[in-house]
């Protein structure tokens, strides 16, 4: 591995494990400046403190959420992007380069793509050729693979899922980001046929804290490395204290009972 990718790895992942907690804060774009992604600075504290590895946003939010003091936390720029304004929410437009990225000073890029939809082969096309030029640079590539189109059932079957998975890893992501299946069993079929590290979403707002934890628990079991999720973290009324919980679970290999103590 190119040196100053394996550098950039591990400020986003933990060296000793291979396991990762990030915390995607993008979704202003989406939805706009939504419950805990109002003041960016406080929410990034809070989840630095509790230990999550990576934060991931837009370009123009790390000059509103940068401390200049606290708990070190790495720094993904999301490259791509669409609204719930949109007639076409799916498709995802590249609003970033990696060049931005290095010079904000971040330590990966992510690009998100959604297989099924009609603008899928320019999702593609731009995910093969983030890869290249990241590569050329030795900047780490998340990226989020999900199926959501006309011909799309079921997001969260587990076929489709290994399929979404296995697109990123031959396009050249080195992490790539999926929808949880369901299970330990199914889910450990995605992970098989996925060479590079495979990161669950945290999808929805859950139910329970419990039903996050004993997710997260489960994929970690069937082989995962870690989680991508955004509102399930940001939106908890601690965000620092359901990462710590989380964190106990990715990185130190608890069981589900013993976090929910931390909770």
């Amino acid at each position: 591995m190119h040196l100053g990718k394996a550098i950039r790895m591990e400020r986003i992942m933990n060296r000793n494990d291979g396991r990762t907690i990030v915390v995607p804060l993008d979704h202003g774009v989406t939805v706009g400046p939504i419950y805990g992604i109002v003041d960016m600075r406080e929410t990034v504290n809070q989840v630095a403190e509790g230990g999550a590895n990576a934060m991931l946003m837009h370009k123009g939010i790390p000059r509103c959420s940068h401390r200049a003091g606290g708990k070190d936390i790495g720094l993904i720029i999301h490259l791509s992007a669409s609204t719930s304004l949109s007639p076409f929410p799916n498709a995802k437009t590249l609003v970033g380069s990696v060049t931005d990225a290095l010079k904000i000073g971040a330590d990966a890029v992510s690009v998100h793509v959604n297989l099924g939809d009609e603008t899928e082969p320019q999702m593609l096309a731009d995910l093969g050729a983030l890869c290249s030029e990241a590569n050329e640079w030795g900047m780490p590539v998340l990226a989020m693979m999900y199926a959501r189109g006309p011909k799309i059932a079921d997001e969260y079957d587990p076929g489709i899922v290994a399929h979404c998975a296995r697109v990123g890893v031959e396009l050249g992501a080195d992490i790539v980001k999926v929808n949880y299946t369901g299970d330990p069993e199914s889910f450990a079929r995605v992970v098989d046929g996925c060479c590079v590290p495979v990161v669950i979403a945290g999808g929805p707002k859950m139910k329970s804290e419990r039903d996050l934890v004993q997710m997260v628990y489960d994929s970690i079991q069937a082989g995962g490395s870690g989680l991508s999720v955004g509102r399930n973290i940001f939106q908890h009324p601690n965000p620092a204290k359901i990462v710590a919980a989380l964190n106990k679970v990715v990185h130190e290999n608890w069981e589900v009972d013993a976090a929910m103590e931390l909770l």
